[in-house]
């Protein structure tokens, strides 16, 4: 690690326009909190002597503190050290002076890693598969509308080129593409600074919908880091061009969500997939993860679908799932395994809204995986369509059903530590209750007079 503080501090010294940096951990939401460092403490943020309160991890989604948490109200808000992740320094073009994010994850004073920390659940998984000999190689597509962002409500930006505002679906438009490529481009550029894999870019089916993809890597923490990184540089090239970005699951209540997928498959320590077996259908290990994905699916939906809005989403007919279920070249179920060469044989879970935070995403799946694969879960019979007429098991219809069926869950109880857990279902239900005092204009316009 001191040859990779070294690179750092080079690379700062070589950049005298830097004169901040942003030093900063993932909360339970997938927000980005920390703090603006003067870059002379470059080298204390890299030593892990920085210091930072472990309940920043687990504020609410307005950033208040969470009532009755352990973490504050108990310890006195103590504090934990930031340790670097060894993620290289990570330039930001967008804001009013040059600056660099510097991202670290929670330890205490002993040096243990605190395991409130999101980043820390995916690690623990990963070792897990390491102590087998198997290494998740990942990928992930996250969706997003472009929006104006004088209007109160979501509306389609304008375009650049036509100078006419946007308010028809255009899926898989070129033409849309091309007129706003200096966002685009801007996009892959930032990207291109900070390391994250960039690969396709689409628009979707919405109006201002766009989908980017990230391409396959080895190391499922980075492809986590890429995703979080991702939407941050989004939402900040996006200011830049006068635009909002929005990875809400469902900004409008007749279109189109904003998922996020992620396709997966696994190695074993000679490099080879395991779920390749030279067949169309894959190998039993392979089923034996879709068996494990299965099992664990409602019991994790508060993970994939973590907010008051992520239900607008999960809706029949809306390319969003609804029921536990799987098949073979399938978009209507949450497990899709793609076609292809065998080679490239694996698992698109397609259950997360883009709200969702990456680090809990991929330590549900890849978490239930390894269960399926540990104990040889069967998956059932694959499921064609929407499986209409079947009986199939659903996820949890609802906010308030999510948050009990996590709380209850004892595949949940598998995957992550208990700090954690009862953290998040902390924060969420004070979310829940918080959303729950409050009245919305439709509610008054409906029934002020009515009733």
């Amino acid at each position: 690690m001191s040859d990779a503080i070294a690179d750092v501090l080079k690379w700062l010294d070589s950049r005298k326009d830097i004169q901040s940096l942003r030093a900063a951990v993932c909360d339970l939401n997938g927000i980005m909190r920390g703090k603006r460092i003067p870059v002379e403490q470059a080298r204390k943020a890299l030593e892990g002597k920085l210091r930072m309160p472990y309940s920043a991890i687990g504020l609410d989604i307005w950033g208040e503190d969470i009532e009755g948490n352990a973490q504050v109200f108990s310890t006195g808000d103590a504090d934990g050290l930031c340790h670097w992740t060894g993620r290289g320094i990570l330039p930001v073009n967008w804001t009013a002076h040059p600056t660099a994010l510097l991202p670290v994850w929670l330890a205490d004073d002993s040096g243990a890693p605190y395991l409130g920390d999101p980043r820390r659940a995916l690690a623990r998984i990963l070792d897990r598969y390491a102590a087998l000999g198997l290494t998740p190689v990942t990928a992930t597509e996250l969706e997003f509308y472009l929006v104006d962002p004088t209007s109160q409500r979501p509306v389609g930006p304008v375009s650049p080129v036509t100078g006419r505002r946007l308010d028809s679906d255009a899926a898989l438009s070129i033409d849309e593409v091309d007129d706003f490529e200096g966002f685009i481009h801007d996009i892959y550029e930032a990207c291109r600074m900070q390391d994250i894999p960039v690969d396709t870019a689409i628009a979707e089916n919405g109006v201002g919908q766009f989908e980017i993809n990230l391409n396959h890597v080895p190391d499922a923490l980075r492809a986590a880091d890429d995703a979080v990184l991702f939407k941050r540089t989004v939402k900040g090239i996006a200011r830049k061009h006068g635009f909002a970005a929005c990875f809400m699951a469902k900004p409008y209540g007749e279109r189109a969500g904003n998922g996020f997928h992620v396709h997966f498959s696994v190695l074993d320590k000679d490099g080879r997939n395991i779920f390749d077996d030279g067949s169309d259908q894959g190998s039993d290990t392979m089923r034996h993860a879709v068996g494990g994905l299965l099992a664990a699916m409602a019991q994790s939906t508060l993970v994939f679908a973590p907010h008051f809005n992520s239900y607008r989403r999960l809706r029949p007919r809306s390319y969003a799932p609804t029921a536990v279920a799987w098949g073979y070249e399938n978009r209507m179920v949450a497990i899709r395994i793609p076609g292809g060469p065998s080679a490239a044989r694996r698992i698109e879970h397609r259950v997360s809204g883009a709200d969702a935070n990456p680090y809990l995403v991929l330590a549900a799946i890849l978490g239930a995986a390894l269960i399926g694969i540990e104990r040889q879960l069967s998956p059932g019979e694959p499921t064609g369509g929407e499986g209409q007429g079947l009986a199939l098991a659903k996820l949890p219809p609802d906010w308030a059903s999510a948050i009990a069926a996590f709380e209850s869950g004892p595949r949940v109880a598998e995957i992550f530590p208990d700090v954690l857990r009862d953290a998040f279902i902390a924060c969420k239900r004070q979310e829940l209750n918080t959303f729950a005092l409050n009245v919305s204009d439709f509610e008054i316009e409906t029934y002020l007079e009515s009733v």
